[in-house]
């Protein structure tokens, strides 16, 4: 038997002693509260301020996008993809486009290949700099360690603005290649922000690892079995983090990654601090792989000139494309009965598949726990209710 919020207000005093004795306490958090990261609900049961059952309560930002899709030209839903995951759109794009280039077996020039893995890249980096200063802020570290991880997001931005025109929803890629070439002083702008990087991720990893409260706050807290990561689904830094070797980067190897070097970061514990460590170790990877692909950028084309964007139907058929998101695995999977517009639109969202395991992590613990095991899942509600 449980004592809801409502029947706990309308007891007198000695009732709500002899009722509390023994029985949990059922609270909602959310929709609105600000360390949901959107628009979302948890029902917790509490036995004081312990978690015994965790119920998430998706949906408040349904906008029916994949039944969208399927009355839209495939072209005309390139920009819908942005609202996806909109601290993404880069790699939103990139996942879409892999797919429709899968499905009407079209070739991406070199030149427009290595832009891909760029702006993927920078986006990683802007994604993760900000989960860093937002899991600080659900801790309890107001103002100062967001504005600083804002800062380096916002020098990322200004090139995803100055190349895409758009600073979010970029709607940058496009079958067979890029919407827009990247010029000479838009290369040496960001080979100048990428060499700067470096000094501001040692100082947030000094912070991290010297800060006595993240580190009570996040070891041992909210750990993730690799056998339960696995059975789950979950993909990207959240499973690497519990020790499982699984990056599509390395396994697909789509676009030109398998001719970069880069590792693979892995934890230890699945806990927060391994999943919060997993995104600073990452950028470390994404600012490697940067390099190389700067000095290898080659010249020629951006669009396969063989590609007529504007009246495209692709042949009869189906096709699964993913990407390594920024949070785990992106994925498209399209049919087509050779019209304008897709026969069958899905989406395979990793905000929504990783959040799945929510419960999971957070038995046990506090409702300041919470919090913070829900911030170092990295979801994004654009992407989770679609």
């Amino acid at each position: 038997m449980t004592a809801t919020l409502h029947e706990l207000h309308e007891a007198p005093p000695r009732a709500m002693t002899s009722r509390l004795e023994g029985e949990l306490l059922e609270v909602s958090l959310g929709p609105q509260h600000p360390s949901t990261h959107g628009v979302f609900r948890m029902n917790v049961a509490l036995d004081g301020e312990i978690v015994r059952k965790l119920k998430p309560v998706f949906g408040y930002l349904h906008r029916n996008h994949e039944q969208i899709a399927e009355s839209t030209s495939y072209l005309g839903s390139m920009p819908y993809t942005d609202r996806l995951d909109y601290f993404c759109s880069m790699t939103n794009n990139w996942a879409y486009a892999l797919s429709v280039e899968k499905l009407a077996g079209i070739e991406v020039p070199e030149r427009a290949e290595y832009l891909r893995v760029i702006l993927a890249e920078l986006t990683r980096l802007q994604n993760h700099v900000s989960l860093l200063g937002f899991l600080l802020s659900d801790m309890g570290a107001w103002g100062t360690p967001l504005m600083y991880a804002f800062r380096e997001r916002e020098k990322i931005l200004g090139l995803l603005e100055s190349l895409s025109g758009s600073r979010m929803m970029c709607d940058y890629m496009r079958f067979g290649g890029c919407r827009v070439d990247a010029g000479d002083d838009w290369i040496s702008h960001a080979k100048k922000v990428v060499a700067d990087f470096p000094r501001f991720l040692g100082e947030f990893e000094k912070l991290i690892l010297e800060n006595e409260i993240v580190i009570n706050r996040t070891q041992e807290v909210g750990k993730l079995s690799a056998e339960l990561a696995i059975n789950a689904g979950l993909t990207g830094p959240i499973l690497r983090a519990s020790g499982v070797n699984y990056d599509l980067r390395k396994i697909d190897g789509y676009g030109f990654y398998p001719r970069f070097k880069f590792r693979v970061p892995l934890g230890d514990h699945g806990d927060c601090y391994d999943r919060l460590m997993m995104r600073a170790l990452e950028m470390r990877e994404s600012l490697n792989i940067l390099k190389q692909a700067f000095d290898q950028l080659p010249g020629g084309p951006i669009m396969n000139p063989k590609v007529k964007i504007r009246a495209f139907k692709p042949p009869a058929g189906e096709a699964y494309g993913r990407i390594e998101g920024p949070k785990g695995e992106l994925g498209f999977y399209l049919i087509s009965d050779g019209a304008a517009t897709p026969y069958r639109y899905r989406v395979r969202p990793p905000s929504f598949i990783n959040l799945t395991v929510l419960e999971d992590m957070c038995l046990g613990h506090t409702v300041a726990d919470v919090m913070v095991i829900l911030g170092s899942i990295d979801i994004v509600m654009g992407e989770v209710d679609r």
